[in-house]
């Protein structure tokens, strides 16, 4: 059972000629504070995102002692072991996030990085599900995820080409819809390792919808993935650039994520409403005539004077004898006294009446 390439995610499709779905990705820039959480919501609603999203991590059923962490950012937590349980939400406090998500009309999304958080979520009430890129060979989640049945969003930034191939097949084997998403998997990304280009190649090569997951920190990946096709845009969204957390340096501002939905609102705009140039051009008649040009006389000349053609040049606007007529006005004789601030008419001409 092969899906079809455009699928929904809540009330929106996506895919396709469909508007570009933006997910602001919260991630855990909330800190563990649920007032943070909650108006991390707030402002992604305001700016336009069409989805919310944060990381469920549930630290006893995914990570141990031994894991070290990516980046050093804090002193209060001895190991990343100890930094995912303080960042750890309850059950009824992941409920309450989504429940205000919806109540902005965003949907939520988290990334489950466990089974148990696969079936947290899915209490909750996932309508989509976001394998990060450093689940690219956690069989167990993506089993656990594709029993519900929910879209897919595969972000393919540690992936081999051979593996994204082998995540694919899997999904059409099980008849889910899928999204691929181009990822570098560096925080922050540089701009010579974002790879628009992979976003050309995974939809040329899968025939699904793409997208961008950017970790760049910055907005021009994602201005760029707009303009260039993409169906999806994820970005890491921060109140300030200075804010403590390890995602920030990854991390957009709230104000460049309402001027990407401003982008993506504008590109939708002009994609969905193309132009006959034919048709424009009648209706700009009247501009049409304003902007080109008749023949009018070099200098003062007076009623008898036969024209030569080096008496006449062209100037604004249209509506009198136009330059592709200068050769039948040669030789003609003027019926009234014309002056170059005004442009030549037959009427000008004797024996045009």
């Amino acid at each position: 059972m092969t899906p079809a390439p455009e699928f929904q995610i809540g009330d929106r499709r996506v895919g396709g000629d469909n508007e570009v779905y933006v997910i602001a990705e919260a991630g855990a820039n909330h800190n563990r504070d649920k007032g943070v959480a909650r108006e991390l919501i707030e402002v992604a609603a305001d700016a336009g995102a069409d989805a919310v999203k944060f990381q469920t991590h549930i630290a006893a059923a995914e990570s141990t002692l031994d894991e070290p962490f990516r980046v050093r950012f804090t002193q209060q937590d001895a190991t990343r072991f100890d930094y995912w349980r303080r960042m750890e939400f309850t059950p009824e406090e992941w409920q309450g996030l989504a429940a205000h998500a919806r109540e902005r009309d965003l949907i939520f999304l988290s990334s489950a990085f466990s089974v148990a958080a696969v079936d947290l979520l899915r209490d909750i009430g996932m309508p989509a599900w976001k394998i990060g890129s450093g689940e690219f060979a956690s069989a167990d989640l993506w089993r656990a995820m594709a029993e519900t049945g929910a879209p897919i969003l595969f972000s393919t930034g540690m992936s081999k080409r051979s593996e994204i191939a082998d995540a694919v097949a899997m999904f059409r084997r099980r008849g889910l819809p899928f999204a691929l998403m181009q990822c570098t998997s560096a925080y922050p990304t540089p701009l010579d390792a974002v790879g628009l280009n992979i976003i050309d190649e995974l939809r040329r090569e899968f025939a699904c919808p793409v997208g961008l997951s950017d970790h760049s920190g910055s907005i021009f990946p994602g201005l760029a993935a707009l303009a260039r096709g993409a169906n999806l845009l994820e970005v890491h969204v921060t109140f300030h650039s200075r804010m403590f957390g390890p995602d920030v340096p990854a991390s957009v501002t709230f104000d460049e994520l309402t001027l990407l939905c401003q982008m993506r609102d504008a590109l939708e705009t002009m994609d969905s409403h193309p132009v006959d140039k034919d048709a424009m051009a009648e209706k700009l008649l009247e501009m049409r005539g304003i902007f080109s040009k008749s023949l009018a006389p070099i200098c003062s000349l007076p009623a008898g004077t036969v024209l030569r053609p080096e008496m006449i040049v062209t100037k604004k606007p249209g509506g009198g004898i136009p330059l592709e007529a200068a050769g039948q006005i040669a030789g003609r004789r003027l019926a009234r006294d014309v002056v170059p601030e005004r442009i030549l008419l037959w009427d000008d001409l004797e024996g045009s009446s």
